[in-house]
């Protein structure tokens, strides 16, 4: 047999031991480590974006020192490695642990707009299913609608943060986003002449988004549907309110142009 077969393993097996005594350790030295320097290591972590390991370091500086203004500081980047690191839900519940425990921090505002980004861009999946045409129907606008509430909340209780801008721009767009998404299913639905639907979304966009553009084809849907189940009183209901906002709207002249029903013969 080759003598330097029987070496590699035996270098290999004390490489690993090695390793796993260098590990055990920095494992026991951190035993002793005070606040200061588990928060230290944490932010090294996340600064570098290695967002697990300053979680973990985060999280035990808190449990081994749960009060002082290293814990303190230790929630809200938490909360925020949990962001980068995509767990929403755990950001979300670290935000709110900050923001309940320390109401009247000066960085409460901060702890507001990290939980608005976490449900805003939880896995991404609440904005890019507002643009599946192929999920008309089943889609899931939970996190968007709470992120606009955290927005909401973080703009009304603190409109000179520096993070209201940005909220507000995020609240906008999503609002109308959802707004699109319902009157896209009013659509489908009136596509397949269930105007009764069509109309229960269309109205919805009028009372839950006004300030959005999506109000003019919900006006236009409601209209046309009305029409097309002969309820011209109410047809005209929707189409004086559509002229009045939008004079120029195509859905005048399209929903004018539908003949009225014929009564039912009569047998």
């Amino acid at each position: 047999m080759n003598h330097n077969s029987r070496i590699l393993p035996l270098a290999v097996l004390c490489l690993i031991l090695l390793a796993g005594c260098a590990s055990t350790g920095s494992s026991a030295k951190r035993k002793d480590w005070t606040a200061e320097q588990f928060y230290l290591s944490g932010r090294k972590a996340l600064l570098a974006t290695r967002y697990t390991k300053a979680i973990n370091r985060l999280e035990t500086l808190e449990a081994r020192y749960p009060y002082g203004a290293y814990a303190k500081r230790a929630q809200l980047d938490v909360a925020y490695a949990y962001y980068k690191n995509h767990e929403s839900d755990s950001a979300v519940a670290a935000a709110n642990r900050f923001i309940r425990l320390h109401p009247t921090d000066p960085h409460v505002a901060y702890a507001y707009y990290l939980k608005g980004l976490a449900y805003f861009n939880a896995h991404r999946s609440a904005v890019y299913r507002l643009f599946d045409k192929n999920n008309l129907i089943d889609r899931d606008d939970h996190s968007a609608k709470r992120a606009i509430a955290t927005f909401e909340t973080l703009v009304r209780r603190y409109p000179h943060s520096r993070y209201a801008p940005d909220a507000y721009r995020r609240m906008v767009y999503l609002t109308d986003l959802l707004a699109r998404n319902t009157v896209d299913v009013a659509k489908y639905y009136y596509s397949r002449r269930v105007f009764v639907a069509a109309v229960n979304r269309a109205q919805y966009v009028v009372e839950h988004y006004q300030q959005t553009p999506a109000v003019e084809e919900a006006l236009g849907i409601e209209a046309m549907a009305y029409r097309r189940m002969g309820l011209e009183h109410l047809s005209q209901a929707s189409l004086a309110v559509l002229e009045k906002n939008f004079p120029h709207s195509h859905y005048i002249a399209k929903t004018e142009a539908i003949p009225e029903p014929r009564p039912a013969a009569v047998k």
